[in-house]
């Protein structure tokens, strides 16, 4: 089986109805990004980012995978699948990958705001039990935050993406402008010989210089065409 690594973005997870944060009305037109997504907003107004996440956490649950998600985890049944994905939601789990790879963290866990990335203090919460309170400790005695990358963080999970990356014997992007390093970096680690594909309504300029087979469609629409074609070989 060939290994084929997806790397997703907002665009794939809009379709469902969960709001991207770039995009014009995005969440950070309305939540500057230094205040909710810095590690100084946090230590700035606990309260407001505790709340902030509450709320994309209660999006979350009200939102279900689409189409696209669903057959990026079909083609399991074809390819070894690993999605490294820019997305702090779980749709793509929800839809059945069962390899994925969380760059920028994830909305259903929380952590240690002295240790973010201590795997001892992270805790998985339940859809009944999602809204986090000030006040509520992780492990170690401190507030539990949000297990979210904020800008400014390294992004512990990259080492894991790249080894996908230098592993794919096809390479798929979609739903992501590829502006947010460093996960739009990860496609110069991929084979002179892997297949890459481009799944996204707009044009995304892709500074490579290497071949791309870009499919300029929505995301579920352009998983349908790219399924096809893959199967068809």
């Amino acid at each position: 089986m060939k290994n084929l690594v997806v790397l997703s973005g907002a665009g794939i997870s809009a379709e469902s109805g969960f709001s991207t944060f770039r995009d014009s009305g995005g969440y950070w037109d309305k939540y500057p990004v230094e205040q909710v997504a810095t590690p100084e907003g946090w230590l700035h107004n606990q309260e407001l980012v505790n709340n902030f996440y509450n709320m994309l956490r209660k999006q979350q649950y009200e939102v279900k995978p689409n189409q696209a998600h669903k057959l990026v985890s079909a083609l399991e049944e074809h390819f070894h699948v690993t999605v490294v994905t820019q997305n702090v939601d779980n749709l793509h789990e929800q839809a059945g990958s069962t390899q994925v790879i969380h760059l920028h963290g994830e909305l259903d866990k929380v952590c240690s705001s002295r240790n973010p990335n201590d795997p001892r203090y992270v805790k998985k919460l339940s859809r009944d039990e999602s809204e986090v309170k000030l006040g509520d400790l992780a492990g170690d005695g401190s507030q539990c935050r949000p297990f979210i990358v904020w800008f400014g963080e390294a992004v512990p999970k990259m080492e894991d993406a790249i080894l996908a990356a230098e592993k794919a014997d096809i390479f798929l992007i979609i739903g992501t402008s590829l502006n947010v390093y460093p996960a739009a970096g990860l496609l110069n680690y991929v084979s002179a010989e892997a297949e890459v594909y481009l799944i996204d309504p707009k044009e995304v300029r892709v500074t490579s210089g290497r071949k791309v087979h870009v499919i300029q469609k929505k995301a579920s629409e352009g998983m349908t065409e790219l399924v096809e074609q893959l199967l068809s070989k």
